[in-house]
């Protein structure tokens, strides 16, 4: 399998697919995921001529489980190892979540610097900043990011098994059918994972504030939210980073979760496409 080796020597897992002078699409998965969340939409762009490229970020999935690192500083490291290695140009980077979070600050700090990336996606992406502060009153309480802590450290197996069985995917919604495929893979992901990564990502996603990121950002962005996000309310998240970024488009979607790539995956790999063929 192939990996690349970080300078602070973290070995990182990645897929590279599909034919090699092709422009590259570059995914980044949420917590406490892999690169395999991002399937449907591989196999979609694979099969309209592109380069797909996706990697488990440190502590997630075949990467290694590394005791520290688990940052978004790190994160975007990572990721630009992974695009220096390949030499990745003219890349459109998608993240999900906390990938999204992960792309803003790569873009900002690495790619777009580097003169990597042609433009960015931001799907039910964490940023600007999750948690309640002085400064974002419309953050959730830290209260809430503990409950997710203790959850993970009393019981990390059954966690995941809940976590995707109710607000991830909207499966607690009246009349929702539950997908168990789905849930079955998002533990399945989740366990290949360490416990230390999962549990200091709840901080590197909920505490890391990103405005300034966004505001560094000048390539064309997307931001896809779901409007009944339950794990990250659109109002401080999505519309939110829209008007902070200077080129965004924003697009919402009525009744989404915020697994809507996975279950809404038809219409948001439309609009994906659409976006980036403009």
């Amino acid at each position: 399998m192939p990996y690349v080796t970080t300078a602070d020597g973290a070995d990182i897992f990645y897929k590279d697919w599909g034919p090699k002078e092709a422009q590259p699409i570059v995914f980044h998965h949420g917590w406490p995921l892999s690169s395999d969340d991002w399937d449907a939409q591989a196999l979609f762009f694979l099969g309209h001529g592109y380069r797909v490229v996706a990697h488990d970020r440190r502590g997630h999935g075949r990467s290694a489980q590394t005791w520290d690192g688990h940052d978004m500083d790190h994160y975007a490291a990572d990721a630009a190892a992974v695009v220096e290695h390949l030499d990745l140009r003219d890349a459109v980077h998608v993240g999900h979540s906390t990938g999204g979070g992960e792309v803003a600050r790569y873009v900002a700090r690495h790619g777009e610097p580097a003169g990597r990336v042609a433009k960015a996606v931001l799907v039910s992406a964490v940023p600007p900043l999750m948690v309640r502060t002085d400064s974002n009153p419309g953050g959730l309480p830290l209260e809430v990011f503990d409950g997710l802590r203790k959850a993970l450290a009393d019981n990390r197996a059954q966690f995941f098994l809940d976590l995707p069985s109710g607000p991830f995917y909207g499966f607690n919604r009246p009349g929702a059918t539950t997908l168990s495929g789905v849930v079955q893979n998002w533990w399945r992901q989740g366990m290949m994972g360490g416990a230390k990564a999962h549990y200091e990502g709840i901080r590197a996603f909920s505490e890391t504030d990103q405005t300034e990121d966004l505001r560094a950002i000048g390539v064309p962005t997307l931001v896809l939210h779901g409007e009944d996000d339950q794990i990250v309310p659109i109002d401080n998240a999505g519309r939110l980073s829209a008007r902070i970024l200077q080129n965004a488009t924003l697009k919402t979607y009525p009744g989404f979760s915020h697994g809507m790539l996975t279950v809404n995956a038809e219409v948001l790999n439309a609009d994906l496409l659409a976006f980036v063929q403009s």
